[in-house]
This record gives C-alpha cells, structure tokens and sequence, in this order.
C-alpha cells in the first residue's frame, strides 16, 4: 500500500486512508443537505467487507446515522464516533474550492494538509477510520470496534439521540466511545455545554407618533438583550473559575436579532436568538429560568396596554456538557493510542462542544480525540495536516492491536 511521507520522513499516510478522506469531504453534506449521499458511501464500503450497517433516519427520510460493527459475535467495544454534516461557507473568502479536497503546503512548517469544509471537522477522523474496517475486521483483538456515524450534530446534536435509542433498543451495550472532533490527537475529558433559545415578542403596533398608545416590540425584546448579556458579564466576573478551559467561566450571547417594518410604525414584533454556554458544573436551566422570569415581569406594563402582548419562548438545541475522567480505562486507552509515554498522560478540555455528553449520559465511557484544530474548523481554507491524519492512523493501528480495554 503506497503513503505519503511527511517531512520529519517517520510517519506515513496510506494513500488509502488520504483518498477516502478526500472522497468524503468533496461530499456536500452541509446540514441544511441531505447526508444520504456519504451515508450510502460508507454503508457500500461496509458492505463490501460482509459488515451489515444499522441506519437510523430523521423524521422525512432525507438524513440518517450509521451505525456498524467490525467483529459481530465479540463482546461489545469501542464505538468510533463522528458527525457526517458539515457547516456551510457561504460568505466566507475560501482561495480554494471547499469542496474541492486539495493537498497542498499548510505554510508556517505545517508541511502538507488536506484542504476543504470537513477536513478537521470531522471528514479526515472518519475517512481514516473507515480506511482501516478491514483491519478491525480482521483484528484478534478481544472485543468490537463500532462506527457511529450521525447527521446534524452541527445544528444541535440531533440525529446521535436517535442512534443512542436505537442502540438501547436493540441492547446494544458499548464498553467506550472516543469521538474523533479535532483536539490535536490531545484526550479531551471536558467541555462545555450548549443550549440555544429562541424568544419571540409580541407587542402591539401605531404610527411611531403615537406610541404611548403602543408596546413596542424591538425595544422590549432590547431590554431582554440587555439583560442576557448583564448575565454574561455577571458570570465573567463572579463565576467560579474552572481550569483548563480557554474561558474558564460559562458565556452567553445574543446572535441574531430581527424585528421592525418600517421607519414610522412601532414594531409588532420582534425575535432573537441566544445561547448559554455553561461549565461542566454549571445549572443551565437556572440561566434560563432568570431570563424568562425576567420577561415575565417585563409582560405586566405591556399588557396593561395590549393583552396579547408577551414574550415566548422556544428551546432550539440542548448539547449537554461533557465532564470525562483522566482516570477512565477510556482515556487512557486514548492516550496510548495517541502515543503518549506512561509518564506524559496528557489531556486537555475543549470549548467546543460535542456528542461526548450525549453518549456519556447513556452510560458508555467516552473521551474525545481526533486529528486538526478546532482553530482551523468551520474557518475559510480549513484543513488538517497530514501529520495529524498519520498519527490518526496510527491510533487506529494501535487500536486493531489492543488486547485489553484496562
């Protein structure tokens, strides 16, 4: 099998792992698109093998997780996770095609890299993965390797619940899960969470010369703004610090804002959308009971002018926090793979977040480790080095070889 060799001439890329990876990301799996074209890809590659897939799908059909296991009859064991959807670059000023998966010089001595949306994250951990089934298949290792694959973990970890259920259902009891988001091939055992919320407001319109006579909407929904980010500045200040994280505290914020018609009429209504972004030990439904508790107390002057006047609200996404442990067979076993010494024992915890806390509350052991920075994720010319996508396939190397999990 032919490789690429990499500048420091001690690690190769198999030409096969490198050419899957450029299949997968010159697929256009953005998650407003359907990722059946990438699912199907895999599920026929599997196929090839003997190895049947389990597909579980979204509501109409045009989406669908994968989930399949190398070594059917061993004792349940290690799922490799990652998501197939991919963030959009639309107004983004990308010098090469984003689809177009190039290999070309990173610059700044990161030598060669793998250019195009999904690369880091997280193509090029499931195209060396899938590279290498045959070699799971194969393996004498004493328990399964199992490919999890989902769609819409961008916009909210969506498809993986139903792929956790269907597992469940099906008794299906993984022993670990590594989830292959771009942390450096660094173990990560941490990250925040994520919760989205939707607040529309309604308030009741007039000419702008007669707003006494009105509830305006912007401005209501304004004075939430406000106190969103009072909250934000409360928790920068006062939260306890949690090391390790690039911003040890919780965050929020306000992303998109929209209400207003015209000039001269008092907006009816008004929208926007914020986000918590909570530590592991962090109460998120406590920040979001103090804002609506806020908007309540706002709805007593406005419907004293309009009855129908209000503030509603929508959850959007809830991605859970992920708090691993250093200690778990799990994290260690990622860290071997990794090729880190017995005396390094490196981890890192991550801002981003991931299925980790998904797959953690259904009680698999999870850590996450992939190759790429998330620095380079959802970026104009991302892209991932070679280097990291070999030392990614060494991990799956050492894992088809590992002979105990403790």
């Amino acid at each position: 099998m032919g490789g690429h060799f990499l500048r420091d001439n001690k690690k190769m890329l198999s030409t096969h792992a490198l050419e899957l990876a450029q299949t997968l990301v010159r697929m256009n799996t953005v998650s407003r698109n359907s990722n059946l074209v990438l699912i199907h890809f895999i599920r026929d590659e599997l196929q090839r093998l003997g190895v049947k897939s389990r597909l579980t799908w979204n509501a109409d059909k045009t989406k669908a997780n994968l989930f399949a296991t190398l070594g059917e009859g061993k004792p349940a064991g290690v799922i490799l996770s990652g998501h197939t959807d991919t963030v959009p670059w639309d107004g983004q000023d990308w010098r090469v095609d984003p689809l177009g998966a190039v290999v070309q010089d990173a610059g700044a001595g990161l030598g060669p890299s793998l250019f195009g949306r999904g690369s880091a994250d997280m193509k090029g951990f499931i195209g060396i993965a899938l590279a290498h089934a045959e070699t799971f298949l194969n393996s004498d290792a004493p328990f399964a390797v199992h490919f999890a694959f989902s769609y819409d973990e961008e916009v909210g970890c969506f498809g993986v619940r139903e792929m956790i259920a269907d597992l469940r259902d099906a008794g299906i009891r993984p022993l670990a899960c590594i989830i292959g988001e771009p942390t450096g091939m660094v173990p990560a055992i941490a990250h925040k969470g994520v919760n989205r919320f939707h607040c529309c407001v309604r308030g009741k319109e007039a000419h702008s010369s007669l707003t006494p006579k009105s509830v305006n909407a912007i401005e209501m929904a304004a004075r939430l703004v406000g106190k969103v980010r009072d909250m934000a500045e409360r928790f920068e200040f006062e939260e306890p610090r949690y090391p390790g994280f690039d911003v040890p505290f919780s965050t929020a914020s306000v992303c998109q804002f929209q209400g207003g018609i015209a000039d001269n009429v008092v907006p009816k209504d008004a929208w926007f959308r914020y986000e918590f972004r909570g530590l592991p030990n962090a109460d998120v439904q406590k920040m979001q009971n103090e804002v609506v508790a806020h908007a309540r107390s706002m709805e007593v002057a406005m419907k004293k002018v309009a009855p129908d006047a209000g503030f509603e609200f929508e959850t959007i996404c809830e991605v859970p926090s992920f708090l691993g442990d250093a200690e778990a067979p799990v994290t260690r076993l990622a860290q071997r793979l990794a090729g880190q010494g017995p005396d390094e024992r490196r981890t890192t915890l991550v801002a981003f977040g991931t299925e980790a806390g998904l797959f953690k509350n259904a009680g698999i052991p999870t850590v996450v480790c992939g190759p790429g920075h998330i620095a380079q994720a959802h970026e104009p010319d991302e892209y991932v080095t070679l280097a990291q996508l070999a030392q990614c396939e060494a991990f799956m190397r050492g894992l088809a070889a590992t002979r105990t999990l403790d």
